[in-house]
Protein backbone atom coordinates (compact mmCIF):
# COMPACT_ATOMS: atom_id res chain seq x y z
CA UNK A 1 0.00 0.00 0.00
CA UNK A 2 1.35 3.38 -0.99
CA UNK A 3 0.62 6.60 0.85
CA UNK A 4 -0.46 9.14 -1.75
CA UNK A 5 -0.92 12.87 -1.22
CA UNK A 6 -3.70 14.27 -3.39
CA UNK A 7 -3.39 18.03 -3.05
CA UNK A 8 -5.33 20.55 -5.06
CA UNK A 9 -6.55 24.10 -5.45
CA UNK A 10 -10.12 24.83 -6.45
CA UNK A 11 -12.09 27.89 -7.39
CA UNK A 12 -15.67 26.66 -7.29
CA UNK A 13 -15.36 23.14 -5.95
CA UNK A 14 -15.11 20.94 -9.05
CA UNK A 15 -11.40 20.25 -8.59
CA UNK A 16 -12.17 19.15 -5.04
CA UNK A 17 -14.81 16.75 -6.38
CA UNK A 18 -12.25 15.34 -8.83
CA UNK A 19 -9.62 15.02 -6.07
CA UNK A 20 -12.10 13.19 -3.86
CA UNK A 21 -13.02 10.82 -6.70
CA UNK A 22 -9.33 10.12 -7.38
CA UNK A 23 -8.83 9.39 -3.68
CA UNK A 24 -11.81 7.03 -3.67
CA UNK A 25 -10.39 5.12 -6.63
CA UNK A 26 -6.92 4.96 -5.07
CA UNK A 27 -8.48 3.62 -1.85
CA UNK A 28 -10.32 0.98 -3.88
CA UNK A 29 -6.93 -0.08 -5.24
CA UNK A 30 -5.68 -0.56 -1.68
CA UNK A 31 -3.72 2.66 -1.31
CA UNK A 32 -3.85 5.26 1.45
CA UNK A 33 -4.63 8.69 -0.06
CA UNK A 34 -4.68 11.93 1.90
CA UNK A 35 -6.63 14.74 0.22
CA UNK A 36 -5.64 18.33 1.00
CA UNK A 37 -6.74 21.71 -0.35
CA UNK A 38 -3.42 23.62 -0.52
CA UNK A 39 -5.25 26.89 0.11
CA UNK A 40 -6.75 25.61 3.38
CA UNK A 41 -3.51 24.35 4.94
CA UNK A 42 -1.97 26.66 7.52
CA UNK A 43 1.44 25.00 7.76
CA UNK A 44 3.69 23.43 5.14
CA UNK A 45 2.83 19.85 4.18
CA UNK A 46 5.37 17.10 4.83
CA UNK A 47 5.47 15.94 1.24
CA UNK A 48 8.51 13.77 1.96
CA UNK A 49 6.33 11.55 4.16
CA UNK A 50 4.29 10.30 1.18
CA UNK A 51 5.23 7.63 -1.36
CA UNK A 52 3.59 9.50 -4.26
CA UNK A 53 1.92 12.85 -4.95
CA UNK A 54 -0.95 13.97 -7.17
CA UNK A 55 -1.36 17.74 -7.63
CA UNK A 56 -4.54 19.25 -9.05
CA UNK A 57 -5.56 22.72 -10.13
CA UNK A 58 -8.38 24.37 -11.97
CA UNK A 59 -8.12 27.04 -14.61
CA UNK A 60 -9.85 30.37 -14.10
CA UNK A 61 -9.38 33.09 -16.66
CA UNK A 62 -6.30 31.34 -18.05
CA UNK A 63 -4.49 30.74 -14.74
CA UNK A 64 -4.01 28.04 -12.14
CA UNK A 65 -4.41 28.85 -8.45
CA UNK A 66 -1.47 30.73 -7.00
CA UNK A 67 -1.46 28.39 -3.97
CA UNK A 68 -0.89 25.36 -6.21
CA UNK A 69 1.99 27.05 -8.03
CA UNK A 70 3.54 28.02 -4.68
CA UNK A 71 3.09 24.48 -3.33
CA UNK A 72 4.80 22.90 -6.33
CA UNK A 73 7.62 25.45 -6.37
CA UNK A 74 8.25 25.05 -2.63
CA UNK A 75 8.25 21.24 -2.87
CA UNK A 76 9.82 20.75 -6.28
CA UNK A 77 13.01 19.12 -4.97
CA UNK A 78 10.99 16.45 -3.14
CA UNK A 79 8.45 15.99 -5.96
CA UNK A 80 11.13 15.02 -8.47
CA UNK A 81 12.14 12.08 -6.25
CA UNK A 82 8.65 10.51 -6.17
CA UNK A 83 6.02 9.19 -8.56
CA UNK A 84 3.91 12.25 -9.34
CA UNK A 85 0.91 13.29 -11.35
CA UNK A 86 -0.84 16.50 -12.22
CA UNK A 87 -4.53 16.86 -12.99
CA UNK A 88 -6.12 19.96 -14.41
CA UNK A 89 -9.81 20.84 -14.38
CA UNK A 90 -11.00 23.37 -16.94
CA UNK A 91 -13.66 24.29 -19.41
CA UNK A 92 -11.07 23.89 -22.15
CA UNK A 93 -10.87 20.17 -21.38
CA UNK A 94 -14.62 19.82 -21.77
CA UNK A 95 -14.42 19.15 -25.49
CA UNK A 96 -11.88 18.00 -28.07
CA UNK A 97 -11.60 21.47 -29.60
CA UNK A 98 -10.19 22.77 -26.31
CA UNK A 99 -7.59 20.02 -25.86
CA UNK A 100 -4.79 22.14 -27.33
CA UNK A 101 -5.73 25.07 -25.11
CA UNK A 102 -5.81 22.81 -22.02
CA UNK A 103 -2.41 21.39 -22.92
CA UNK A 104 -1.01 24.91 -23.28
CA UNK A 105 -2.09 25.69 -19.70
CA UNK A 106 -0.22 22.62 -18.46
CA UNK A 107 2.89 23.58 -20.44
CA UNK A 108 2.83 27.06 -18.88
CA UNK A 109 2.44 25.52 -15.42
CA UNK A 110 5.38 23.16 -16.00
CA UNK A 111 7.52 26.05 -17.21
CA UNK A 112 6.54 28.34 -14.32
CA UNK A 113 7.17 25.71 -11.64
CA UNK A 114 10.10 23.88 -13.26
CA UNK A 115 8.38 20.60 -12.38
CA UNK A 116 7.55 17.90 -14.87
CA UNK A 117 4.96 15.48 -13.46
CA UNK A 118 5.15 11.82 -14.48
CA UNK A 119 1.47 11.58 -15.40
CA UNK A 120 -1.02 14.25 -16.51
CA UNK A 121 -4.83 14.16 -16.56
CA UNK A 122 -7.02 16.79 -18.20
CA UNK A 123 -10.65 16.91 -17.10
CA UNK A 124 -13.64 19.05 -17.91
CA UNK A 125 -14.84 21.30 -15.14
CA UNK A 126 -18.18 22.74 -14.21
CA UNK A 127 -19.95 26.04 -14.56
CA UNK A 128 -22.05 27.01 -11.59
CA UNK A 129 -24.34 29.75 -12.83
CA UNK A 130 -26.29 29.55 -9.57
CA UNK A 131 -23.23 30.83 -7.68
CA UNK A 132 -22.37 33.76 -9.95
CA UNK A 133 -23.39 37.36 -9.57
CA UNK A 134 -25.17 39.13 -12.40
CA UNK A 135 -22.09 40.31 -14.35
CA UNK A 136 -20.06 37.08 -14.09
CA UNK A 137 -23.19 35.05 -14.83
CA UNK A 138 -23.85 37.06 -17.99
CA UNK A 139 -20.22 36.71 -19.08
CA UNK A 140 -20.18 32.96 -18.46
CA UNK A 141 -23.46 32.51 -20.35
CA UNK A 142 -21.87 34.19 -23.37
CA UNK A 143 -18.79 31.97 -23.07
CA UNK A 144 -20.94 28.84 -22.87
CA UNK A 145 -23.14 29.93 -25.74
CA UNK A 146 -20.14 30.48 -28.03
CA UNK A 147 -18.14 27.42 -26.94
CA UNK A 148 -20.92 24.97 -26.16
CA UNK A 149 -23.96 25.94 -28.24
CA UNK A 150 -25.90 22.79 -27.27
CA UNK A 151 -25.58 23.44 -23.51
CA UNK A 152 -28.48 24.93 -21.59
CA UNK A 153 -26.97 27.95 -19.85
CA UNK A 154 -29.98 28.44 -17.60
CA UNK A 155 -28.73 25.86 -15.08
CA UNK A 156 -25.42 24.65 -13.62
CA UNK A 157 -23.40 22.48 -16.00
CA UNK A 158 -20.86 19.75 -15.21
CA UNK A 159 -18.45 18.72 -17.97
CA UNK A 160 -16.36 16.21 -15.99
CA UNK A 161 -16.06 12.78 -17.61
CA UNK A 162 -15.97 10.62 -14.48
CA UNK A 163 -14.91 7.52 -16.43
CA UNK A 164 -11.79 9.43 -17.53
CA UNK A 165 -11.12 10.43 -13.91
CA UNK A 166 -11.42 6.79 -12.82
CA UNK A 167 -9.14 5.65 -15.66
CA UNK A 168 -6.52 8.24 -14.70
CA UNK A 169 -6.65 7.10 -11.06
CA UNK A 170 -6.22 3.49 -12.16
CA UNK A 171 -3.31 4.33 -14.46
CA UNK A 172 -1.66 6.43 -11.75
CA UNK A 173 -2.09 3.64 -9.18
CA UNK A 174 -0.49 1.16 -11.58
CA UNK A 175 2.40 3.56 -12.17
CA UNK A 176 2.92 4.07 -8.43
CA UNK A 177 2.80 0.31 -7.84
CA UNK A 178 5.43 -0.26 -10.53
CA UNK A 179 7.67 2.52 -9.19
CA UNK A 180 7.39 1.49 -5.55
CA UNK A 181 7.46 -2.27 -6.17
CA UNK A 182 3.99 -2.62 -4.65
CA UNK A 183 2.28 -4.58 -7.45
CA UNK A 184 -1.42 -5.19 -6.79
CA UNK A 185 -4.07 -7.33 -8.29
CA UNK A 186 -7.13 -5.39 -9.40
CA UNK A 187 -9.40 -8.43 -8.92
Amino acid sequence: MASILVCYGTGEGQTEKVADRLADELTARGHDPTTVNVNAVGSPLDVDGFDAVLVGASIHFGRHQKGVRKFVTANRDVLVTKPTGFFQVSGASANEDGAAEATTYVEKFVEATNWRPDRIGLFGGAIRFSEYGFLLGALMKRVVKSGFPDVDASDDVEFTDWESVDAFADAFATFVEERTGDARSTE
